[in-house]
């Protein structure tokens, strides 16, 4: 029996906005629940040009993120686009819940064609058919009539669709406070309890009137 309470996948794809999945990952793993985490060979681009996180190859990740997240041996899972004998890819063994961050309008396409052409879009069509949890951040703008139609076929089979769009009420100073914005909603739809965003209303939270 896993010492974590609950799992997770947590994917990211080629599209801008690699900040907000690795602030989310962070998140994840300092709530003490595992992840599983998969990351495409254009996200890796996109982490070494907007971060200064230097990604080992997979063979060297797991032990690379758990020691950069001060993750719990075993709490980060890394499996390659490859690794169909993952977990994530069968419906009997997934977690039941599954958040793209960011996602690209390409892994968007591909999930709402059905396809599963690697890990991270078989991982995906499993949470649909299996009725689980699917929460899409995309980061694009503006948005094609493709992508649009691409988004509502998947909210309409059930998942969320939640665009890396922050708010301003919480008066943000810094770009961290825009990206925690966005991951502060992602975490209230995992059911996973979060303060590091006052919500709307709150007397503690600095909200201008």
């Amino acid at each position: 029996m896993s010492k974590f309470q609950r799992s997770i996948t947590l994917a990211m794809t080629g599209a801008s906005g690699a900040q907000y999945g690795l602030r989310l990952l962070e998140c994840i793993i300092q709530k003490g629940l595992k992840v599983h985490f998969l990351i495409s060979d254009a996200a890796r681009i996109v982490v070494a040009s907007e971060t200064d996180l230097d990604l080992p190859d997979n063979s060297e990740l797991e032990e690379f993120l758990t020691l950069n997240f001060d993750a719990e041996p075993g709490q980060i899972v890394v499996s390659t686009s490859r690794d169909w004998f993952s977990s994530v890819a069968s419906g009997s063994a997934a977690p039941q819940s599954m958040v793209i961050c960011p996602a690209s309008g390409g892994t968007i396409s591909a999930i709402a064609s059905g396809a599963s052409n690697n890990l991270i879009e078989r991982a995906a069509d499993v949470a649909i058919k299996e009725r689980y949890q699917l929460v899409v951040v995309p980061r694009e703008t503006p948005l094609s009539e493709i992508h649009l139609e691409n988004m509502l076929k998947l909210a309409r089979l059930g998942a969320t669709i939640l665009p890396a769009s922050p708010g301003f009420y919480h008066d943000p100073e810094k770009i961290s406070d825009l990206i925690d914005f966005i991951v502060a909603r992602v975490l209230d739809h995992l059911d996973i309890s979060q303060d590091i965003v006052p919500r709307w209303g709150d007397d503690t939270g600095n909200l201008k009137h």
